[in-house]
């Protein structure tokens, strides 16, 4: 009878009385079943403004997506989830060809000539520091310090060593901090050696003169050659920013990305200091001064490190690094100084000591390589990254 009944209950009626039941029952997201949707929601603004694949690839990296991470999303690296994550956004028809143009920045006639105005707005007033005397030769230096600076400071806002759309605006006073230090340490470079020197000798009689027997003599070759560096840092910079882009969109891998660009890295570093020392012994034959390779190319190593990182969106390091490079050289000087209060002599005995054994340009050798040191490591593990080769809007 119950069997009949069963049989005699109207479709409908029966439909009715199990819609209860199947609305309880919990419905499959289509997030377990598709993973790589739900990250392209989260993504959401990245996948629709991104240019190519490899932009998105940097960016998932640098939000801590690794090639194991990927692996959850059913790939086998994080440019393969890129690549999916790309293809599934729809645009315009003209975004590959975007793409296209960004893939690795063009040498440009305006930067690569403002990194020679340096150079020989330097030249300029070093001949006018030795071919004139008295109030004539103090105007021309000043003018021509002036000059340099408003020089160097041109050549560093445009080109492969101008900072990038990488750089967030709260990084900027990293990025100030950071050219002040720099100035500081070039000043160091021209000045310093010679007041430590009168220091420790129980001076300075009097302010430079700009002569080479004075009681403060200056060191003009080391800063001539690091003005002349400008133009060749920026090759090398660029030439880093090229070979690295090219290598990202070849790179199948995070890992395979980060061991090609170790080297290259190296290399165009490496080719960057082979510049710096000839440039520095040619300015030390021409003005007959000592050449000061260990100081002088130490600086110049640390100060292309610190751009280059500085370039590529990584600012805190090179400001914390250039701060404590120049603490260590005013400190140097501020205790030989303070040493000769009563009773304060011992302040002076590490710095004298130094001095005595290597010279007073021991100190900044000493400061700027263990600065170098420093950034280089830093550099080969924040450089080696894709995040940081992103394309950029605004291109070399």
């Amino acid at each position: 009878m119950q069997a009949g009944s069963d049989a005699e209950t109207p479709a409908h009626a029966r439909a009715d009385a199990e819609a209860p039941a199947a609305r309880r029952q919990p419905t499959p997201r289509r997030t377990a079943a598709d993973p790589v949707k739900a990250l392209m929601h989260r993504h959401r603004e990245l996948c629709e403004r991104a240019v190519d694949p490899l932009e998105i690839a940097a960016a998932l990296e640098a939000h801590g997506v690794t090639d194991r991470t990927a692996a959850r999303f059913r790939h086998r690296d994080v440019f393969s989830l890129a690549e999916e994550m790309y293809a599934r956004v729809p645009r315009d028809d003209d975004a590959p060809a975007r793409a296209a143009a960004l893939n690795a920045p063009r040498a440009r006639a305006g930067w690569a000539l403002l990194t020679l105005l340096p150079g020989a707005l330097c030249a300029a007033t070093v001949a006018a520091l030795h071919l004139t005397h008295g109030q004539t030769r103090a105007i021309a230096v000043a003018v021509g310090v002036l000059a340099v600076v408003l020089a160097l400071r041109a050549a560093l806002a445009r080109g492969p060593l101008g900072a990038t759309d990488r750089t967030p605006p709260a990084s900027a006073p990293h990025t100030s901090g950071s050219r002040v230090w720099t100035y500081w340490l070039v000043a160091y470079a021209l000045l310093g050696d010679g007041l430590l020197r009168a220091a420790v000798a129980g001076g300075p009689d009097g302010l430079p003169t700009g002569a080479a027997d004075g009681p403060w003599p200056l060191a003009t070759a080391p800063v001539l050659a690091l003005t002349l560096a400008c133009a060749p840092a920026a090759w090398s910079a660029h030439l880093f920013a090229v070979r690295a882009r090219r290598r990202l969109s070849a790179s199948r891998g995070l890992e395979e990305f980060a061991a090609s660009v170790r080297p290259l890295l190296l290399g165009t570093f490496a080719l960057f200091l082979c510049a710096l020392t000839a440039l520095l012994a040619l300015c030390g034959a021409v003005l007959g001064e000592p050449a000061a390779y260990a100081q002088t190319v130490t600086l110049g190593a640390l100060l292309l490190l610190a751009r280059l990182l500085t370039t590529h969106g990584f600012t805190r390091s090179p400001a914390l690094v250039l701060t404590a490079t120049a603490t260590a050289e005013a400190t140097a000087l501020a205790t030989v100084f303070a040493g000769r209060l009563p009773g304060c002599g011992f302040l002076a005995t590490p710095v004298e000591t130094v001095i005595d054994a290597w010279g007073p340009g021991s100190i900044p050798a000493l400061a700027c390589s263990t600065a170098a040191l420093t950034l280089l490591i830093h550099a080969t593990r924040t450089l080696s990254r894709a995040s940081a080769h992103a394309p950029a809007d605004q291109p070399c």
